[in-house]
């Protein structure tokens, strides 16, 4: 859903006439048109009744122009944020996010190339402490994570692999289940979403799980060292470390976890981040 959707559509909510909101926007109106048909066909549903003499708001256009105003704001308190001169942003991170930082902070600098950026790397908890504290504007968590008094917005999807040593009798196949793995000792990340995320993955599977794995550098180097262990971690953080003593192997069937971005709830309002969520969000295909 694109932004220049929902300001079409508000404007011909706010106008009730498609060429006065194609004055408005300085554009014709069939363009109007179109972008409105995109947007209920994408919704699902009707937003404006239109004859010849009327246009009006149906009961979902009613509903879904209250939610499309708070997104545009949404979006102009974003780009206000990085646009003010001297403004500093400070993100919390982890391992394994590079190539998602890196995308999301140039689509940042498209609104606003000056900005200073600051990047902390802190384990989960310090990193939610951190944004309640105010001394973070945006935090990057992999797992479902309670964050009572702070906005979680899902924003992308990540495949966990299994991390087993070169020597592990699986090391040379292409996939591995879950099940194969059983007879083997698990080392789950010891960071509460993640784990949470991990556990939550396997379900019923069968899994002897032993002490708890520590960063993911740790946990590659004690998994390389044990061909009687595997892991179960994100692809990023395994093609972060990039070491030659273990193997990543997809999951057959395949596990993903969820990555969120964390605000402060004075940061956005309450449903709507949208140009956030476009910031770093999954790449294209």
């Amino acid at each position: 859903m694109e932004l220049r959707a929902l300001r079409y559509f508000v404007t011909v909510a706010e106008e009730l006439h498609f060429g006065r909101a194609a004055e408005r926007l300085n554009i014709v109106q069939p363009a109007v048109s179109q972008q409105i048909a995109r947007l209920e066909r994408e919704l699902g549903t009707r937003l404006l009744t239109r004859t010849s003499r009327t246009v009006r708001l149906t009961e979902s256009g009613r509903r879904v122009l209250a939610a499309a105003q708070e997104t545009l704001a949404a979006a102009e308190r974003v780009r206000t944020v990085v646009h003010e001169p001297g403004s500093v942003v400070r993100i919390g991170t982890a391992t394994g996010l590079t190539a998602r930082l890196e995308r999301g902070i140039e689509a940042l600098r498209e609104l606003n190339p000056t900005f200073e950026l600051v990047l902390v790397d802190l384990p989960v908890i310090e990193r939610v402490n951190a944004l309640r504290r105010g001394e973070l504007d945006l935090a990057l968590v992999r797992g479902p994570v309670s964050a009572p008094g702070l906005h979680v917005l899902p924003v992308w999807t990540e495949p966990l692999h299994a991390v087993v040593s070169a020597r592990h009798p699986a090391a040379g196949r292409d996939s591995v289940t879950v099940a194969e793995l059983a007879d083997h000792v698990l080392r789950a990340p010891s960071d509460p979403p993640l784990h949470e995320a991990v556990t939550s993955a396997l379900g019923a599977s069968r899994a002897r799980f032993g002490r708890p794995a520590g960063t993911a550098q740790d946990t590659i180097v004690e998994v390389g060292a044990d061909p009687r262990s595997w892991a179960l971690m994100p692809v990023g953080e395994i093609t972060t470390i990039g070491s030659t003593r273990v193997r990543s192997l997809p999951l057959n069937p395949p596990i993903t976890i969820t990555g969120n971005i964390l605000t402060p709830h004075d940061y956005l309002p309450s449903q709507c981040a949208h140009a956030i969520i476009t910031a770093f969000k999954d790449a294209p295909v």
